[in-house]
């Protein structure tokens, strides 16, 4: 009899699971990937006054929208703070979370989440003031440190002081912006995040140049796109989008000349922009999908250069973002 009312229970559960709508349809229905980002960080997500949006983040919600529809300009950007970017996935007020957020054990296990990948290698850093004559987070000890809350920035401040022995104050803001506030109006000695927000926030003071990242990286912080656990499909098309611009770097195919390689003899470009086989069908998109977010948005060096790189202010080298053939941790399993 038991037997008998959990399969009952599993077949209700099994039409339940099937009578309810995948993410991939539901952002179809709705004709548009919500994204949950970053508002206020230049080079990962920044809307402007205007209401623009610019970003490495904004660009890979960009690429996902394109893979979908054959049109970047599909996607719905919902700005997220650090305290409310995971309510805001888990509700399904968005359907893939793309801000700056680091994967850890924790994130993926307890908070039904999943990380399609690691779009960014970051670590965590401090930024002082050049005239405190200070070239070492080791010469910090008492020093009072600003840092936002409720994160993992705030997390490994205190391991990585009582490691050391050392003391300090912890000045504890609960966003970005009023971190940086606090260090901008002088209510710390120093100022911790990630190295790649830091470069970015020193931009944002009066006399950048008054102002240093110094070396040491205290974490490691693997950035990354995440979805509700759940639903493999719409990992997998989240995944392999990163994939895929990864991909198009290594084989040398770019925004500018992605149409011409179409025509290439190279079977893993032909695979990867959709014209041998039917991969496009396994994601349920179309075997196009690869094609539009490169034609759209660029590979994955030119999304880095333009926002983080060369070709941005911030002028961030790409260190372990390199692709694996350069000495760096980028690297995407092939379309095969």
């Amino acid at each position: 009899m038991l037997r008998k009312v959990l399969a009952l229970a599993a077949f209700v559960g099994v039409c339940a699971a099937s009578a309810s709508a995948t993410t991939l349809e539901s952002v179809k229905a709705e004709g548009a990937v919500r994204c949950g980002v970053n508002s206020a960080l230049p080079g990962f997500g920044l809307q402007d006054e205007a209401g623009n949006w610019s970003g490495f983040d904004v660009d890979y919600c960009r690429a996902i929208a394109a893979a979908i529809f054959g049109d970047p300009g599909k996607v719905e950007f919902v700005s997220t703070t650090a305290s409310d970017r995971f309510r805001q996935l888990q509700s399904g007020a968005v359907d893939v979370l793309v801000r700056n957020t680091t994967w850890t054990m924790s994130r993926d296990t307890s908070l039904n989440l999943a990380f399609a990948g690691v779009n960014f290698y970051d670590g965590q850093a401090f930024m002082v003031r050049r005239s405190l004559g200070v070239t070492s987070a080791l010469e910090l000890s008492k020093a009072s440190i600003c840092v936002q809350g409720e994160t993992t920035t705030e997390l490994n401040l205190a391991d990585y002081f009582q490691a050391r022995g050392m003391q300090y104050t912890p000045v504890s803001r609960p966003t970005m912006e009023e971190a940086s506030a606090a260090y901008a109006l002088e209510q710390c000695t120093a100022y911790s995040a990630d190295a790649t927000a830091l470069y970015a926030i020193r931009l944002t003071l009066a006399n950048p140049q008054d102002h240093i990242v110094l070396p040491q990286i205290i974490s490691k912080e693997p950035l990354g796109p995440t979805v509700r656990q759940g639903d493999e499909q719409w990992l997998n098309i989240v995944k392999w989008t990163h994939f895929a611009l990864l991909n198009a770097e290594e084989y040398g195919v770019t925004s500018a000349n992605v149409d011409q390689m179409r025509n290439s003899t190279n079977a893993n470009i032909r695979r990867l922009l959709g014209v041998e086989g039917e991969f496009g069908k396994a994601l349920g998109l179309s075997e196009d999908w690869a094609y539009n977010a490169i034609k759209h948005v660029g590979n994955y060096a030119e999304i880095f250069d333009r926002n983080l790189g060369s070709g941005s202010p911030l002028g961030i080298p790409r260190g372990l973002n390199a692709l694996w053939i350069d000495g760096g941790l980028q690297y995407a399993p092939p379309v095969r």
